[in-house]
């Protein structure tokens, strides 16, 4: 029997030490106790606040025995921060709703702590059942717009600062073994689910909705966290589905599996907070749809980016409004400095393996003069590019910061400031419509691209340009 490829043996070796962390960090545990919000007086009813008996149901829970506080069904339980301790997890039954609410003195006097649901310094902790986390986030939007909602913004009253300044759905912050299964996260006014400086995260079976036109809601960001294992999750929102983050310290062991994601902005992007490193990722068989960019890489503040894996994937990207970062790119690699104070880095050893697209603009590769990408690796590709939308073309997209938004053709691989690409089984076509939008498949800035291979690289034109 043939040996598998080296890049399989990475995908199985890194996946078993992933998961081996929560088998080895989750001994069997006695039976939980088991605390219902409505024993205790919450209504329920979504119009009257049930903070109190919410929060009185946790604090009841004993600190030496894990503890399920219970949101029966039918009901929708309006509240305001609610804090998560140790050994307690949050179920939701099918039917009910944690309602956030909607008010400034709802949440905390700092905004660091704005969530409607927030764990800090917590072991063992969670949400699950099958019901629902609302943020109620069409409560926050000052203005319907169809190209980006404007929203409502708390620096007015001097809360913090920003027009991103309203509160988060649900927080993790400083804690250890998370996990979210089995749960809808719904509707939040800005980030959905945030980890923070937290080890040992599970989210399975999860489900979240932001709505399109309302900016800033994240599905998932990954701040400073490491061993993180999500699977079997649909994310379906405005802003970046998926997002590890470093601001103070290294993200590393991130597995997503069988997913499905839409996003008006990156399904998954690492960075654009990338003060520090991030390496030992794997992503593997997800769907993403109709996305404004698919695999996206924004490292502006000198945190390098190494070993990195994207397996049997299936993308489509699109067109919407400038006004969203992103031009439609299936794939998107780029390290340059944020502004004149950032340090440039590198990104080396990605490999980007069984990748079918179907996208409106090309694959752009940038790297930057002292922050080179290195030992690139796609195989096994199947790139279409055709144009359905009416939205403008033309530009590459650098935001945040670097060139910003710059006039350019389109190519089907656009390449800057590369050491080591490798190009193998490719096949890219694209559609004889418009064919001016289309240069050529593959365009190298000057002297900036060296150690190429392509093996088996195909291109050419198909005629039916209305397929998807």
């Amino acid at each position: 029997m043939a040996n598998p490829p080296l890049f399989l043996v990475h995908i199985i070796i890194l996946f078993i030490f992933t998961q081996s962390l929560f088998a080895t960090s989750h001994p069997p545990n006695p039976i939980p106790i088991t605390v219902s919000v409505s024993d205790v007086g919450a209504t329920g009813d979504g119009v009257h606040y049930d903070t109190v008996p919410i929060q009185s149901a946790i604090n009841s829970c004993p600190d030496t025995s894990p503890c399920h506080v219970t949101f029966p069904a039918p009901g929708k339980y309006l509240t305001a921060t609610v804090f998560l301790k140790s050994g307690v997890v949050l179920n939701v039954e099918p039917g009910a709703t944690i309602l956030g609410g909607t008010r400034i003195e709802d949440y905390p006097k700092e905004s660091s702590r704005w969530y409607v649901v927030l764990a800090e310094n917590a072991t063992d902790v969670g949400i699950g059942g099958g019901g629902v986390v609302d943020g109620q986030a069409e409560k926050f939007v000052v203005r319907e717009d169809g190209r980006k909602n404007v929203m409502v913004s708390w620096n007015e009253t001097g809360a913090c600062l920003g027009d991103e300044c309203r509160p988060r759905l649900v927080g993790f912050l400083d804690s250890v073994n998370v996990r979210l299964s089995n749960i809808t996260l719904n509707q939040p006014a800005y980030w959905c689910l945030h980890i923070v400086r937290s080890n040992n995260i599970s989210i399975e079976d999860t489900t979240i909705y932001g709505d399109f036109n309302i900016p800033n809601n994240d599905g998932i960001d990954i701040e400073d966290s490491n061993n993180t294992v999500i699977t079997r999750c649909h994310i379906d929102t405005g802003d970046d589905a998926i997002c590890p983050k470093s601001y103070t310290a290294p993200v590393y062991n991130l597995t997503v599996t069988d997913s499905w994601i839409r996003s008006k902005s990156s399904a998954i992007k690492l960075g654009s907070a990338s003060w520090f490193d991030f390496n030992h990722f794997v992503f593997d068989n997800i769907t993403i749809v109709d996305s404004h960019r698919g695999l996206a890489f924004q490292i502006r503040d000198g945190g390098n980016v190494s070993d990195i894996i994207f397996s049997n994937i299936n993308i489509s990207t699109r067109y919407y409004d400038p006004l969203w970062w992103g031009r439609a790119e299936p794939i998107y690699v780029t390290s340059c400095p944020r502004d004149s104070t950032s340090n440039e880095a590198s990104i080396s050893n990605i490999q980007f393996i069984n990748i079918t697209a179907n996208s409106e603009n090309g694959i752009f590769l940038s790297g930057s003069k002292k922050g080179l990408l290195r030992n690139l690796r796609f195989m096994n590709m199947n790139m279409t590019y055709t144009r359905f939308t009416n939205y403008s073309g033309g530009l590459l997209d650098y935001r945040p910061g670097c060139q910003e938004l710059v006039k350019h053709g389109t190519a089907g691989i656009m390449m800057e400031h590369i050491e080591g690409l490798e190009v193998r089984n490719v096949e890219m076509r694209w559609s004889n419509y418009e064919l001016e939008q289309w240069n050529n498949p593959l365009e190298f800035k000057p002297s900036t691209v060296n150690n190429i291979t392509f093996l088996n690289f195909n291109s050419g034109l198909y005629t039916n340009s209305k397929l998807r």
